[in-house]
């Protein structure tokens, strides 16, 4: 199917892989997500309707009386309050008789329950529909096996991911690409391609960069000293001063889609001015925005605005010109930070820093739009490390996301990675959680300092098919000082918030263990690799020992205890569904997080998903990880 894809002309190809078999097993495996997820943020209750013998999955009912639908499934209800739905299971019947799984109307079904209003039901049916399109495409076109992926390299594994984040339904959406645009750009359908250059006034851009590094330094780095020259004469030729420009990447759908319309005056002006494409090859992230240099995998990524809808923001897929002016700074004030400790040192944790930035200002939406905009970020690049500079010999790089990677038979990437290292799976896991968890908390209990580390964010170092130490990536957009930033140089202060202790330990409990270990624990479960309860075992080894070289920190250990019984539960979906145009809006104090009662700690040998004791103290919380301190 791959190669007849291939050849097909882009009319015929735009829906060839929509048949009907594939599309009933991406509506299965999308309903499945759904009823796990909606049920673990308690928006729906299924009803146990035959209990769960020892280790095995029990039967239940979700049930929409009004409509006389009925669905029914067999699942494990674990650690976390995670519901492990088994996809073959589900049946629907609408008033008694047999119906098809349909994930739109799922969600129509529900709406009232998912809390959906009728002005935003449409866009979220519309990234449903694509992320159902995509699951499609991806079935025709990936008919891979995890054994084989397990093995091999950085990129071939970046694009053999098929799922997104693992806690959103609506994950990886893309609103504003089309069927043409989807096998040019989307990571896992997309190869090597060329990016835009073009030169930009001086006078209405912003180029930042750390220390040792200019604009001219980068350029001819990045573009080679053959390619800047031919850029300089063409801008002579058009009878402009080279030296009153910067050169900018673009990506090429914002160039096509939004720069070359939305910025017409400044072209026309030529303050902006069209360079051509790059000769360098770049195959496009998971992270969608951020380009791997194929061509040269030593140079550094390119990550570049891009105003599609995807994952709960609308144009948010931008960057904002604030934002890019004090990335470098504080991206070398962390390096600076971190490099002065042993412990971090001694595990081999390693950053990639965004090392340059630079952001255009359209004046008209400068002067039209007195607040921020995300009609204000639609052109900005910054240039981050490769991580391919940092591996030692017989060392390899994969991205964490891939533990999480199930192939289209139902096999993890995760289990083909541990039998290859012919490690046993608790050593195997021991070696992960030393390598990630442990200078995450260093970071946290030391510093004050939590990054937003889900399989995306992090790059894993392996030798030997087992994870020796990793990467962190995405710094100064998403990383967290949780203090006043009193003490702190003041660029870094955009940076700081200051969270009650209920919630304090979020980018823990949160962003690591129920949005990543609790997905990870269930896939090695339910392929008898290692036990759940033996994971949350090992995690919990993890801490304590990362805690018994720290002493210093004992003070702050006890006050911010990992092993507390409960913690908030945070609904990541709630927050979604509220507003899926703009998911986070740190103009809007009362757009925070969402949460919905607690889940007992897995950590301390809590099973059951009732809400606990902190239910009124974080029943709604406000905006503790949107604005400065």
């Amino acid at each position: 199917m791959t190669a007849a894809l291939q050849t097909m002309p882009p009319h015929e190809r735009a829906a060839a892989h929509l048949e009907s078999d594939r599309w009933l097993w991406a509506n299965r495996l999308l309903v499945r997500k759904a009823i796990s997820e909606f049920a673990h943020e308690l928006l729906l209750a299924p009803r146990e309707v035959e209990p769960a013998g020892a280790g095995d999955a029990g039967r239940y009912v979700l049930e929409q009386p009004a409509l006389g639908v009925e669905y029914t499934f067999r699942a494990r209800r674990m650690r976390l309050d995670h519901w492990q739905v088994d996809a073959h299971s589900i049946k629907k019947r609408i008033k008694g008789e047999p119906a098809p799984l349909d994930a739109l109307k799922f969600i129509i079904e529900f709406k009232t329950e998912l809390g959906i209003r009728d002005a935003m039901m449409p866009v979220y049916l519309d990234e449903i529909s694509s992320i159902l399109y995509g699951s499609a495409y991806k079935a025709a076109t990936k008919p891979h096996r995890a054994s084989d992926l397990a093995g091999a390299d950085f990129q071939a594994i970046e694009t053999g991911m098929t799922e997104g984040h693992p806690s959103f339904v609506a994950n990886n959406g893309r609103l504003g690409f089309d069927t043409a645009d989807y096998p040019l750009y989307a990571p896992e359908a997309a190869g090597p391609l060329s990016i835009v250059w073009i030169a930009v006034s001086r006078e209405h851009s912003r180029f930042t960069a750390m220390s040792g590094i200019d604009h001219d330094r980068l350029m001819a780095e990045e573009l080679g000293e053959d390619t800047v020259a031919d850029y300089r004469a063409q801008l002579t030729g058009e009878g402009l001063d080279p030296d009153r420009y910067h050169f900018m990447p673009v990506h090429p759908w914002q160039w096509f889609n939004r720069i070359s319309m939305s910025f017409a005056p400044e072209i026309a002006r030529r303050n902006i001015v069209y360079l051509g494409l790059s000769r360098d090859l770049y195959q496009p992230q998971q992270s969608i925005r951020t380009f791997f240099n194929a061509s040269a995998p030593s140079k550094r990524y390119v990550k570049m605005a891009l105003s599609i809808l995807n994952m709960g923001f609308m144009l948010q897929r931008g960057l904002s010109p604030e934002d890019m002016q004090t990335t470098p700074e504080i991206n070398e004030w962390l390096r600076n930070l971190l490099a002065r400790d042993r412990y971090l040192q001694d595990n081999g944790f390693c950053l990639i820093c965004e090392q340059a930035t630079i952001s255009y200002r359209n004046p008209y939406y400068e002067e039209g739009l007195a607040a921020d905009s995300p009609y204000k970020h639609v052109l900005a690049a910054l240039w981050r490390e490769s991580p391919v500079n940092l591996i030692r010999p017989g060392e390899r790089l994969m991205t964490m996301a891939a533990l999480l990677h199930l192939d289209p038979q139902g096999d993890s990437l995760t289990a083909s990675l541990i039998e290859r290292s012919r490690l046993g799976a608790e050593e195997w896991i021991r070696r992960y959680l030393k390598a990630y968890l442990a200078p995450v908390l260093h970071c946290y209990y030391a510093y004050d300092i939590i990054f937003m580390p889900h399989g995306e964010n992090v790059i894993l170092i392996l030798e030997n098919d087992a994870p020796t130490r990793i990467v962190m990536k995405d710094l100064a957009e998403e990383m967290r000082i949780l203090n006043s930033g009193a003490t702190l140089p003041p660029v870094v202060r955009r940076n700081c918030v200051v969270l009650d202790d209920a919630v304090r330990l979020d980018g823990i409990f949160t962003d690591v263990f129920d949005c990543y270990f609790r997905h990870l624990a269930a896939i090695l479960d339910e392929r008898q690799v290692l036990p759940e309860a033996r994971f949350w075992a090992l995690v919990g080894e993890c801490v304590r020992e990362y805690q018994a070289t720290q002493p210093q920190y004992a003070e702050k250990f006890a006050r911010h205890d990992v092993f507390v019984p409960e913690f908030p539960r945070n609904c990541i979906n709630r927050l979604q569904l509220r507003d899926n145009r703009q998911l986070l809006d740190p103009n809007d104090p009362d757009k925070g997080f969402e949460y919905a009662g607690t889940l007992p700690n897995p950590l301390t040998g809590g099973a059951d998903g009732s809400p606990g004791l902190l239910r009124r103290a974080v029943g709604h919380i406000g905006t503790y990880f949107l604005g400065p301190g």
